[in-house]
């Protein structure tokens, strides 16, 4: 499993353990999966999803930075709007 966080400036969007989630990054949305390589990454407007032991989400974010390491994963988006 993977640790993920999903912050913006004014709250905690989620935190909690996921089996893949994917991020919609400059070059083309990408997944991250358990022992995924250290990366740091911009992020555009679009869709995150991640899935939990309850199933499949989906965040609608205004861009970000996504840092993926040692199977912890930390959105800083700008702002989730849906």
């Amino acid at each position: 499993m993977i640790q993920l966080t999903i912050i913006t400036p004014d709250q905690k969007i989620f935190e909690g353990e996921v089996e893949e989630a994917t991020f919609p990054g400059a070059n083309g949305s990408f997944q991250v999966l358990k022992n995924h390589a250290a990366l740091v990454s911009a992020l555009t407007k679009g869709a995150v999803s991640y899935t939990t032991k309850e199933g499949k989400k989906v965040h609608v974010i205004d861009g970000g930075v996504v840092e993926v390491n040692d199977n912890k994963v930390v959105l800083l988006a700008e702002k989730v709007i849906g």
